[in-house]
């Protein structure tokens, strides 16, 4: 039977639905289980033990686990056992594996092989190339720290993460995750921020532990990034022009079907995508990516990963790799990888749930209510303290996530809004208005409400609470969730900020409780009055209800919450003098680090939107009005047709011209929309680029979604067998 679409959607469908999943195999760890894969292609805890000195291994596992300076005497050492590691590996090639502020990743590749002092060929890695490295800083955005005549630049390897082989198919490469800094020292990148913010909350947390008794103990931050996404079979993404250049379909009329009978969440997994999710897990393993977790999500061709949760630097890295290998695994598979915010307009958005906490070197987590009574009282400490970082640095942490995909997905279909609020549950809530009050009640014989008789504080349970799908950031049991991260976001950023923020609670936090100890010797009721304080300075942060309404629009603006709903507004937040306050005291970002990323990113912002208008007006231009076009043409010959037949039977002919006048009426709609759009960006030339963002945001983006409504309309109303481009219902189910 064939198809009513076009020649080229049809040729299209008939690979995407012929496709058998693809059978991989690796000669290496055929066989092998898991556990026996996991970081074989990482110089990890076990390659060191075997490898180095005992010496030189139990100094290198200071600087990877204690948060020790790398000792340079053992640089020497620790860089000719990776050499020939990597080499057993079948490495030919090393590189500085860095993350500058394009939010992807990067690397400059160079061989072990050079000439000896004989002229004969020999394979070196010396100290200096271990430690160091020197790739061109001139073309990469930097926000004004650079001048494009500066191009010096310095990679840095980072030895709290693991070093690992990258496979590609004609060899492998030695990669050593690194920081990215400029010549005069300014981070270039997005790891040096979080690095810092990761010391600075520690220093802070370590202090309050030790007004519980608890010193010598190391704090370090932990993240679980969940990683949505969107696959769809590579025929129909090469047919895409928006798809190509944005990551997301500019025009596209919703289908029949999409989400409405919610049979894609948790369903069975089609073979096609299972067998690319194996791969996927089985490339990782062997990098040392703790995946856990697999599923279809709501949307129809949407999917969700999830691993285990690491340290957040190594988190973040680990992040950026299942990017990374999610693509290349992808194209063997005949899938294009979707990891925009919003590439398919009426369906669930894609997030990255950033799902975070505080660890101890002891192996405790401290957003864990705990088993006993000091416990529970220090589980509501750092409670607090993440709340009132929240409320504090609301605005910095909507700038951290704020992005042109993300702006068309906050707020939508089960994206939490733009407004930032922190979700703790029912118990919780009961709670700290009890305490609010200074009406504790005692034990009761109900599991859900909790004794907090000051000296009697037993156990919380993890799951006393529903999930609420709404709240940017949400209390889940011994974690905080922050959900409003985009999908294609590196997970540095938004971390490096939460982590600043809830670092200056702390500090103050510390100082807080110092002075109310010192005032008391009952140290539980000291503690409680300062959690009681917090309690109240930071109600107005916590929202448990539904995030869409517009009541909670209205309530946010009572209460004072910040609602930047587009991204050159939510943007200005990072030059705010909160901000520039909080970034600079705590070292995360020098004055002029943080300017340059407010400059950047409204760069990139406008950028992404430039290209979605060229986009977009080459698909109008030279897709969607010669279809309509041509139809518009069969419809007149129709007409003319039946005429020199039925001459006489105007009024049977009626209909069909005024059909023929409605979609002439159409034409003249969109190539006024679109010389529209075109005005609006006419109007941005010249002027300052917030002004341009502002226009972006405030003109542009309304004048496109003004010509994809016609457009959408055309694609429903011209004849399938002359439009031209995939539409939703084969791109979203053909699999």
């Amino acid at each position: 039977m064939t198809s009513p679409a076009s020649d080229g959607r049809r040729r299209a469908i008939e690979v995407a639905s012929n496709r058998a999943p693809r059978i991989f195999t690796d000669p290496e760890s055929s066989g092998a289980k898991a556990s026996e894969i996991f970081g074989t292609n990482t110089f990890d805890q076990k390659a060191m033990a075997e490898r180095l000195p005992k010496d030189v291994y139990r100094s290198l596992v200071k600087t990877v686990h204690g948060g020790h300076r790398l000792d340079q005497n053992i640089a020497t050492v620790v860089a000719h056992a990776v050499k020939e590691w990597a080499i057993e590996k079948g490495a030919t090639h090393y590189c500085h594996w860095f993350q500058p502020n394009t939010g992807a990743t990067a690397e400059k590749h160079d061989a072990f092989l050079t000439t000896g002092d004989d002229g004969q060929p020999i394979e070196r890695f010396d100290a200096s190339q271990l430690i160091q490295s020197e790739p061109d800083a001139s073309s990469f955005p930097s926000g004004g720290l650079r001048a494009t005549f500066e191009a010096r630049g310095y990679t840095a390897w980072d030895p709290s993460s693991p070093i690992f082989v990258m496979d590609s198919p004609n060899g492998k490469t030695l990669c050593l995750p690194s920081v990215f800094v400029s010549y005069h020292g300014q981070a270039l990148d997005k790891k040096t921020p979080l690095l810092r913010s990761d010391e600075y909350l520690a220093r802070h947390a370590e202090a309050v532990l030790r007004l519980f008794g608890q010193d010598g103990v190391r704090v370090f931050s932990t993240l679980g990034p969940e990683q949505e996404y969107f696959l769809i079979d590579e025929a129909f993404y090469v047919m895409r022009p928006d798809l190509m250049a944005c990551g997301r379909t500019l025009i596209g009329a919703k289908g029949a079907k999409g989400q409405e009978l919610e049979d894609q969440y948790f369903g069975s997994i089609k073979p096609r995508i299972l067998a690319f999710m194996q791969e996927v897990e089985h490339e990782l393993f062997k990098l040392g990516v703790p995946m856990k977790t697999r599923h279809n999500e709501v949307a129809p061709a949407q999917f969700e990963a999830a691993p285990v949760y690491e340290s957040v630097s190594v988190a973040a890295d680990h992040n950026q790799l299942t990017m990374e290998i999610m693509r290349r695994v992808a194209e063997r598979h005949h899938f294009a990888l979707l990891l925009h915010e919003k590439p398919f307009g009426g369906v669930n958005g894609s997030g990255k749930h950033n799902n975070w906490s505080l660890a101890t070197s002891d192996g405790e987590n401290l957003l864990n209510p705990g088993a006993t009574p000091e416990k529970n009282l220090r589980f509501l400490v750092f409670l607090m303290a993440t709340l009132k970082a929240v409320h504090r640095h609301q605005g910095a942490l909507r700038a951290a996530i704020a992005s042109a995909g993300n702006d068309h997905r906050l707020g939508a279909n089960e994206a939490p809004p733009a407004i930032i609020s922190a979700f703790i549950g029912d118990a919780l809530t009961r709670i700290l208005d009890q305490i609010e009050s200074g009406k504790v009640k005692g034990a009761t014989a109900e599991s859900q409400v909790i004794n907090l008789g000051v000296s009697k504080l037993p156990e919380l349970a993890r799951d006393n609470t529903d999930r609420n799908r709404t709240s940017p950031f949400a209390f889940t049991g011994n974690k905080f969730e922050f959900r409003a991260v985009g999908s294609s976001h590196s997970s540095a950023t938004p971390m490096a900020t939460l982590n600043a923020a809830v670092g200056e609670a702390l500090e103050e936090m510390a100082k807080r409780l110092k002075k109310a100890i010192a005032a008391t010797a009952d140290f539980d009721a000291a503690v409680m009055s300062v959690i009681r304080e917090y309690v109240t300075e930071t109600k107005a942060i916590r929202f448990e209800g539904n995030g869409y309404s517009e009541e909670w629009r209205d309530e946010a603006a009572r209460r004072g919450l910040l609602n930047l709903a587009k991204t050159p507004e939510a943007l200005k937040q990072l030059v705010a003098p909160a901000t520039k306050k909080l970034f600079t005291r705590s070292g995360v970002y020098r004055s002029d680090e943080l300017e340059s990323r407010y400059h950047l990113e409204l760069e990139r912002y406008i950028k992404d939107l430039e290209i979605e208008v060229a986009s977009m007006d080459e698909l109008v231009v030279g897709f969607v009005l010669p279809a309509v076009y041509k139809h518009q043409g069969q419809l007149a010959s129709s007409i003319e047709a039946v005429l020199d037949v039925l001459d006489d039977e105007d009024d049977l002919l009626a209909p069909q011209v005024e059909e023929l006048r409605a979609v002439a009426r159409l034409i003249a709609e969109i190539k006024a929309r679109l010389e529209a759009m075109r005005a609006s960006v006419r109007a941005t030339h010249g002027k300052e680029p917030e002004a341009v963002a502002r226009q972006f945001a405030d003109r542009v983006v309304p004048a496109m979604e003004a010509l994809r409504d016609v457009c959408d309309r055309a694609e429903s109303e011209v004849d399938d067998a002359l439009w031209p481009l995939p539409k939703y219902r084969e791109m979203l189910f053909v699999v």
